[in-house]
């Protein structure tokens, strides 16, 4: 039977509306496809902050960034936590940074000497060493002259990493030769030694026994660690892919609610006299 022109035509338009629907579907799936699953935050907001920082600030610093992030919405904190001497290396030779927060001066110095500072560094905590002994002290440690003996297992950090530079100056200072059996690369190493009980004991930051495994470790503090206090700066960086986000954390660290965080840890505030011994550590 044959049809009409007008029949034919309404056929027409039919089937193409049927090709086109499927198409439109397609093209909205692909324009949801681009927005982020479980964000809010365009992706053209989202940013990276890239802090290096030494290792005995890890677990402050893991805090400090959360806090960052949640009041800096759409920007993620990602850390390079070692040691001070490592990573002023790694900044200097042109790792992606935009933030150093040292355990030393001389390690910061590193770092600006080369002209890859932003502005002055600042002085944002102090710390001090302590003896690290495994739960129940089996090696008898009382004091920091028990490092020169020759009967004991001892771990200090590398002369290169800021712990082991203090521990060298404080030996030199109260005229002790210590006898290592090892040097880790970083305090974090030391005490993970101390906590596998694998050494008598270590010296590490106060703030390392603090945050030791529980139960694993004990801490014993010592009149002579006033002999080398170190002084923690941070800075932003000159290639900072974020300069903004760079000052603004820095800032963040100096402000009250950091501040009361890092003395949680173990910190010492800048301003801390030497006088300001931690009392022998329990067992953390």
């Amino acid at each position: 039977m044959s049809r009409s022109p007008r029949f034919r035509r309404s056929c027409a338009v039919v089937a193409a509306l049927a090709l086109a629907l499927p198409l439109a579907a397609c093209s909205n799936d692909d324009d949801d496809a681009l927005v982020p699953s479980g964000s809010s935050t365009p992706a053209a907001e989202r940013r990276e902050l890239m802090v290096f920082a030494a290792a005995s600030l890890t677990g402050a610093f893991t805090e400090l960034g959360k806090k960052f992030e949640s009041d800096h919405p759409g920007v993620t904190v990602r850390f390079n936590f070692g040691s001070s001497g490592t990573l002023a290396t790694q900044i200097n030779e042109g790792a992606p940074a935009d933030v150093f927060a040292s355990a030393s001066p001389a390690t910061m110095t590193t770092v600006t000497d080369a002209g890859n500072g932003a502005g002055e560094a600042v002085t944002f905590v102090k710390n001090r060493l302590e003896i690290a002994v495994p739960a129940g002290n089996p090696g008898e440690v009382d004091d920091i002259e028990d490092f020169a003996d020759d009967g004991l297992d001892i771990a200090l950090c590398a002369d290169t990493a800021p712990c082991g530079a203090a521990a060298d100056k404080m030996f030199a200072a109260a005229n002790i030769t210590p006898k290592p059996d090892t040097r880790e690369a970083d305090v974090k190493a030391v005490l993970t030694k101390v906590e596998a009980g694998e050494v008598d004991a270590a010296l590490v930051y106060h703030t390392d026994v603090l945050s030791a495994a529980a139960g694993k470790v004990e801490g014993i503090s010592f009149e002579e660690s006033d002999l080398a206090i170190n002084d923690y700066l941070i800075s932003a960086l000159k290639d900072a892919k974020h300069a903004d986000l760079a000052t603004q954390f820095v800032e963040f660290i100096q402000t009250d609610a950091a501040q009361d965080v890092l003395k949680a840890a173990g910190f010492e505030s800048p301003g801390a006299t030497e006088s300001a011994s931690p009392s022998a550590s329990p067992a953390s």
